[in-house]
């Protein structure tokens, strides 16, 4: 029952996360009328370069945000498979706190790879259906003589007489908020992460409070929570509860141990299971210097902790993909960097 709370807790923090950066972008988008989508859309470098920043930047939070404006077709499908080489989840955490130095140079190299490798997969799925992962889906912009996301003379009217969704909606918000605030879900102690978690909830919550009526239905209720909110929740919870059960009857680490020679193999494959917990074991090994730096490496490249968990829910053909060719690379990385004993 603890377990299955635990996941339950960490399922609740990645949704509503993964829905408030979804929130944010759209209304960005309607203020700006999609002009600055349609900016990004011209210049693939621009896209890259954002992109591979938030991969690497420490934690999933980065990624959950490109997997969003890739579900919306505004990054090609080569910005994401760059973002998720960039990412090493949670871990990045850990190896900067063990070792900074080697942590910034791994970072640095799987960043400037995902660079490549972004504009590569992009020339080779050119005319892919992968480069829209749903292709009828784009941030909608509904055509109405004026879409003002802020009446200040409509807000009290519109929260005295508040409409079902927008109550709804409110109570998520205030209850993800308190639960975040006093450590029952996310990080327990003040950092960066849980104060950005708080930040992004806390614009949502003021979205929510003051936008009108036809933003909240059309755009917050109809096109994100009823199509996304509850496939991402609960394919979420569905991995995260698969993994906890194959972790329970499989002693990972034991394995890697009596199958040294073969620890690459091993660890690109883990690499592969979206979750940040059984990357650690590479970690550790290599801060008690057990594990050669290419093979850190290359499971770096290729795990992406929780990142592509919502991409699961958006496009499982994307996610397979996506996997396989970062299991390329890895692999590349690692048979690399052990015949030049790095």
């Amino acid at each position: 029952m603890e377990a299955f709370l635990e996941i339950l807790k960490k399922t609740t923090l990645i949704t509503t996360f993964v829905f408030a950066m979804m929130l944010l972008i759209e209304y960005i988008n309607v203020q700006t009328h999609g002009d600055w989508q349609n900016k990004l859309k011209k210049t693939k470098l621009g896209q890259y370069l954002l992109s591979i920043f938030l991969g690497a930047v420490p934690g999933c939070l980065g990624a959950y945000t490109v997997v969003t404006l890739y579900a919306h077709n505004v990054v090609s499908f080569g910005a994401l498979v760059g973002t998720m080489i960039a990412t090493s989840g949670d871990e990045a955490f850990v190896m900067f706190s063990l070792f900074p130095g080697k942590a910034l140079l791994l970072t640095v190299i799987i960043a400037v790879l995902g660079l490549l490798v972004a504009f590569v997969t992009d020339l080779l799925f050119k005319n892919s259906s992968l480069q829209r992962a749903v292709p009828e889906r784009e941030l909608p912009l509904h055509k109405i003589p004026s879409c003002n996301c802020f009446p200040q003379d409509r807000i009290l009217e519109q929260l005295k007489n508040i409409s079902f969704e927008r109550t709804l909606l409110l109570i998520i918000i205030v209850f993800t908020l308190i639960l975040l605030s006093v450590g029952k879900i996310g990080p327990e102690k003040w950092n960066w992460i849980k104060i950005t978690l708080l930040g992004v909830l806390a614009f949502s919550l003021f979205v929510v409070l003051t936008v009108p009526e036809h933003f909240l239905k059309e755009h917050l209720w109809k096109h994100l929570f009823k199509k996304h909110l509850l496939r991402i929740f609960l394919w979420t919870f569905g991995s995260l509860l698969l993994i906890y059960f194959l972790e329970m009857f499989l002693d990972v680490e034991a394995w890697i141990h009596a199958n040294y020679f073969t620890v690459l193999i091993i660890a690109v494959l883990i690499g592969i299971i979206p979750e940040s917990g059984p990357h650690m074991i590479f970690v550790t090994l290599f801060a008690s210097g057990s594990l050669p730096f290419s093979i850190l490496l290359a499971s770096s490249a290729v795990q992406d902790g929780h990142g592509t968990l919502p991409l699961i829910a958006e496009s499982r053909k994307s996610f397979v993909v996506l996997k396989a060719i970062n299991v390329v690379v890895g692999i590349l990385i690692g048979i690399t960097g052990l015949l030049f004993n790095f």
